[in-house]
């Protein structure tokens, strides 16, 4: 059986991924590692932070080989999957982009996540003045893969090496609503309303938002790119 560790403890986001991929795999998050270590996500770029909490992670793994001596086999595909992904708003020239989790947190000089809720009342607050036609909005979504290859142990069979991976992203276009609708889905979803809808992501549930969200448009993309992968 295919294995994917998905970097994220977050649960809403790993029940998503699992939900969008379906199939004959395993997930394993960051909750099955508790010691694994949080990458610094410093970067400007959805990618180049995607890619680093892939990165970290793998070279963590390489030091700590016992921690997968019994749930890899090393005739079975594994990959780490890290997405880094966020709302551009284009009347805020692209913010809150790579500082959407932490939108609210900005104004001080906490580096954690802010609550859901205070992020959408700060996006409101900025948008308070501005009509339907400049609320034009999109959610971005960048996933980083690696495939890592095992020994019997559970070491890695090659160095890690940025060159190995791979980008692939998705997008969903839509704006930014007047005021938080629907009780479903996490982060910015009570605001968002994607294009051909009338109704937030909050309020259009799982199953239709797991079709056309933007990271539902990038894990298209990484099914595909692992159909295409030597076995």
């Amino acid at each position: 059986m295919m294995t994917l560790l998905i970097a994220t403890r977050n649960a809403h986001k790993a029940r998503e991924i699992g939900q969008i991929l379906g199939g004959d795999l395993r997930c394993l998050t960051l909750n099955d590692f508790p010691d694994a270590p949080a990458a610094v996500e410093d970067a400007p770029t959805f990618a180049g932070n995607a890619a680093r909490k892939v990165l970290a992670l793998a070279e963590w793994l390489a030091k700590n080989p016992v921690l997968l001596s019994t749930t890899v086999s090393a005739a079975a595909p594994f990959y780490i999957v890290a997405d880094d992904s966020g709302l551009e708003v284009d009347a805020l020239d692209g913010a809150p982009g790579v500082h959407s989790a932490r939108f609210a947190a900005a104004e001080s000089s906490s580096a954690a996540n802010s609550p859901d809720a205070a992020n959408n009342a700060k996006l409101l607050r900025l948008l308070a003045d501005k009509p339907e036609g400049q609320r034009i909005a999109r959610f971005r979504c960048v996933l980083a893969v690696l495939r890592l290859v095992f020994l019997p142990g559970g070491r890695l069979a090659q160095a890690v090496s940025p060159r190995q991976i791979t980008l692939l992203d998705g997008v969903c276009e839509g704006r930014i609503g007047e005021i938080a609708a629907g009780r479903g889905g996490f982060g910015y979803d009570p605001l968002f309303v994607p294009d051909g809808h009338a109704r937030s992501f909050a309020e259009l549930g799982d199953e239709i938002k797991n079709n056309l969200s933007h990271r539902a448009r990038a894990l298209q993309k990484l099914k595909q790119f692992i159909a295409n992968e030597p076995g």
